[in-house]
């Protein structure tokens, strides 16, 4: 059996980021964050996000350091309402509906997984400096809505790296009232 960490989501960047997670077409606000728990709470049904419109789900999620993302958990219910397909795209921060046209990093066909078990692994080259990560659900196995029930996130953390601006002055040549010296005498001595 597959053990999995507690998603990052939850462990690093939930702490302070799923106030700022966002769920575009959910039918409930708020929803969207709720699938992103703890693996040991993966099977609590009581909380999912559905589709409101169409079959299509967006998730912005905003980490608040870097990730190295190794893969990605998506457990549905094993009926149509699964999502079919999921395309990841990284560092597209407040990512819409029509930047989805753009070109994903990575696209997995899903497979139905009522149980939470199925990993799908990420090429780490692509999402080994992450800050923020949009999953895009454009379709699932045939119904009018899509409903997900746990998104886990396997990966690495690390803490954001702050370059603070910094003020240098160069010098072509050195001007001699900034180096003063004291006087030295010079030593003359004789040779006889």
């Amino acid at each position: 059996m597959l053990r999995y960490p507690a998603p990052l989501s939850r462990r690093r960047c939930c702490s302070r980021s799923c106030a700022r997670l966002q769920c575009l077409n959910e039918r409930r606000e708020g929803s969207g964050a709720t699938v992103f728990r703890p693996w040991e709470e993966r099977g609590d049904r009581s909380q999912f996000v559905e589709s409101d419109d169409d079959e299509e789900l967006l998730f912005n999620i905003p980490f608040t350091g870097s990730v190295k993302l190794k893969g990605v958990i998506v457990m549905g219910e094993d009926d149509g309402t699964h999502p079919a397909e999921m395309r990841l795209f990284r560092n597209i921060p407040h990512m819409s509906f029509d930047d989805t046209a753009k070109e994903p990093e990575q696209t997995f066909s899903l497979s139905r997984d009522p149980s939470g078990e199925l990993e799908y692994p990420t090429k780490i080259s692509r999402f080994s400096n992450v800050y923020h990560l949009s999953m895009h659900f454009p379709k699932n196995f045939g119904a009018e809505t899509t409903k997900i029930f746990y998104i886990g996130l396997k990966g690495e953390w690390t803490e954001a790296h702050r370059h603070e601006v910094t003020i240098c002055n160069y010098e072509a040549s050195a001007n001699p009232a900034d180096h003063k010296l004291e006087q030295i005498t010079p030593q003359t001595h004789f040779i006889s």
